[in-house]
């Protein structure tokens, strides 16, 4: 295992657990406690765990929000699977959203870039997936939120004001069938708002971990979702409760 990939490891199983000592790392990854305790020093160095003694626990665990870099290695697989069935909702010719986020970037990673759709997103990271030498991506302009890399502010939201979509592939933080979905950044949230707002069909892109979350400030109603790829670790009462809410569940299996 390189590694990255044995970083990317050790992030996802702390994050899971809520916590994790040495010794269980070791074990499970099959190094030394001495690679594991080296890893675990670069991973804090990153912000991406906090130490704990004897082991580490997730960021999220002392109360903040989590960085892109965080996002971005936990529950990979489950993003690659929930993202290679989000693309089956598209269709030729159309003008398509990108919300800033890890698992719209696995989304961005599997459309086609022969020019046959219009992407737009608020995120250079996505804009840079998605562009290609017959493709054309528009940028919304804005703010650059260092910590999730999302454009945000008064250009970004003037630009969306003028425009309409056909399509929006939405992240979240946190959602609910009773609360909806919710970010803990009010800008962010206000851009959210605005995509929701602008897009004909809004195609909820977020892994099961979202599910029964709360966060700071409700960007949308269940309502306004039309479908929702998620994972098969959605709870069963959960999903039903969006279907209640007319919410199209397409629930996808992780290897």
């Amino acid at each position: 295992m390189l590694p990255a990939e044995r970083k990317r490891k050790i992030v996802e199983l702390v994050s899971d657990a809520g916590g994790r000592s040495v010794e269980a790392l070791a074990e499970d990854l099959e190094y030394s406690k001495a690679t594991i305790r080296r890893d675990l020093r670069e991973l804090e160095d990153e912000n991406l765990i906090e130490r704990s003694h004897g082991g580490a626990v997730p960021v999220t665990a002392v109360g903040r929000e989590q960085t892109y870099g965080q996002r971005e290695v936990q529950n990979l697989d489950a993003k690659r699977a929930i993202a290679a069935r989000a693309v089956e909702e598209l269709a030729e010719g159309q003008v398509v959203f990108f919300d800033s986020g890890t698992t719209t970037m696995e989304v961005a990673k599997r459309v086609p870039k022969d020019g046959s759709l219009l992407a737009v997103t608020n995120s250079i990271q996505l804009a840079s997936e998605l562009g290609g030498e017959y493709s054309e991506v528009k940028l919304t302009g804005g703010t650059l939120r260092h910590r999730t890399r999302a454009l945000v502010g008064p250009t970004a939201e003037a630009f969306m004001e003028r425009m309409s979509f056909d399509v929006l592939f939405l992240g979240t933080n946190a959602v609910t069938a009773e609360s909806g979905l919710a970010t803990p950044n009010e800008d962010e949230a206000r851009m959210k708002e605005l995509m929701v707002e602008k897009s004909a069909t809004v195609v909820l892109v977020a892994d099961s971990s979202k599910v029964g979350e709360r966060s700071f400030v409700r960007f949308a109603d269940p309502e306004d979702v039309d479908a929702f790829v998620t994972d098969d670790g959605i709870d069963r009462t959960a999903r039903e409760s969006f279907e209640r809410a007319g919410v199209r569940v397409a629930e996808v299996t992780v290897e």
